[in-house]
């Protein structure tokens, strides 16, 4: 038996399972991604789609899961803070802005001549 297997031995218990099974439907249904039961990291694949929805459900059957498996607790589940995005684009922070706005010879691009129908626009 590999140590997989042996660590996922909670998935015996029928409870339990129902919460991952729930947790898999909602993930598919809001991600379009189906996960498996024999899969190597399911756990860290839960638990990142946890952190990325907006289903409260899906945060909430996730946190029940957790609440009964200590295992999920501890397990090594990196928490790395995804820069906000917006069409595909990183946003800058505040903080960001305002040392590019002092930094001398870089531009910012609402700084740029637009010009709209022949006419200079801000």
């Amino acid at each position: 038996m590999n140590s997989a297997t042996s660590e996922r031995n909670w998935l015996f218990d029928p409870s339990l399972l129902k919460l991952v099974h729930q947790c898999r439907r909602l993930i598919q249904s809001e991600f379009g991604v189906k996960l498996h039961l024999n899969e190597d990291g399911l756990e860290q694949h839960l638990a990142e789609y946890a952190r990325k929805t907006r289903s409260k459900h899906l945060v909430h059957t996730w946190e029940a899961l957790k609440q009964r498996v200590p295992e999920l607790n501890t397990a090594n589940i990196e928490e790395e803070i995804a820069p906000r995005m917006y069409r595909g684009q990183p946003i800058a922070e505040e903080g960001a802005k305002k040392a590019a706005a002092e930094m001398p010879g870089t531009d910012c691009p609402r700084q740029k001549k637009v010009i709209y129908r022949g006419q200079v626009v801000g």
